[in-house]
């Protein structure tokens, strides 16, 4: 765990003055530092990589931004066993749950050996158009089907471990996993899944038959999508962040990725449910026991 790499959202505020403290104390620690672009220009100072190289280069990555640099940092992971350590530099994030007060005191920790590895599981897409499949980045977060802005609802024909589901009618399809039940999945009302669940949620979106309900599936079944509406404006989404063109009767084929993101936790007991309660903004009445 001695060479890290640092991935930074551009222009995240107070990203320049981070840096300026973060990078001496690392190599204080003999640790060899990697940084990307956008961290070498907020530096001014270091040479920087291009993003995609640096998991060939480090044991670990520090990723500094938000819940979005983190998911894009994690699709570089496919080929590489690399933990990452999310720390938020803005609003309070699901996977960056290191706030940067108490990035050194975390730090230390991974300094001494004192931290676990915590598994997410992920998603593979494949797209198969015309007897040709084109693999995509697993994803952390989802897969979702949607529609274009001006597009009429499309009708997906679905499939579980080749079983026929049903013909869903709606604006979309979001199939995420227990770490992207508390993204769109939820948005689109589908239920908050533990992390360490084995699962994955298959959520329509403002479907046209009310009856059909978000469906919680093992994290074993592959899953197939077929687009039957032609003439309409159609992307695969990727976490929100890459998407893609389908087309009438391209299928998307949706399984759990070979290998599982590793998220490096300091903290003895687990903060998923302090989250939940902040980000979700939950009541809270007077606890009987405190917390850690």
């Amino acid at each position: 765990m001695q060479r890290v790499g640092i991935i930074a959202k551009p222009h995240a505020p107070g990203l320049a003055d981070l840096l300026r403290r973060l990078l001496p104390w690392l190599r204080q620690r003999r640790f060899e530092v990697f940084l990307d672009a956008e961290a070498a220009a907020a530096t001014g100072v270091a040479p920087g990589h291009p993003r995609a190289a640096l998991p060939a280069l480090v044991d670990w990555l520090l990723v500094l931004g938000g819940d979005g640099t983190l998911l894009s940092a994690a699709r570089l992971l496919e080929a590489h066993d690399v933990p990452l350590l999310g720390v938020n530099l803005g609003s309070l994030g699901f996977l960056t749950e290191t706030a940067v007060d108490e990035l050194f005191t975390r730090l230390t920790r991974v300094c001494e050996g004192d931290y676990v590895l915590q598994e997410r599981m992920r998603l593979k897409a494949t797209i198969c158009r015309n007897g040709e499949r084109l693999e995509q980045p697993a994803v952390l977060n989802d897969v979702v089907i949607n529609k274009g802005a001006l597009a009429r609802i499309i009708t997906l024909e679905t499939y579980v471990d080749d079983l026929y589901l049903t013909h869903y009618r709606a604006d979309g399809l979001i199939v995420a996993t227990p770490t992207g039940s508390t993204a769109y999945a939820m948005a689109a009302g589908g239920p908050i899944i533990h992390p360490a669940m084995r699962a994955c949620i298959l959520s329509p979106i403002c479907p046209h038959t009310l009856s059909h309900r978000p469906l919680v599936l093992p994290d074993t079944v592959k899953i197939e999508v077929i687009l039957q509406t032609p003439n309409e404006d159609v992307l695969v989404t990727l976490d929100g962040q890459v998407g893609i063109p389908l087309y009438h009767r391209d299928v998307v084929e949706i399984v759990k990725a070979e290998r599982p993101i590793k998220l490096i936790r300091t903290t003895k007991r687990e903060r998923y449910f302090r989250i939940l309660r902040t980000k979700l903004k939950w009541g809270e009445a007077v606890r009987t026991r405190p917390e850690d």
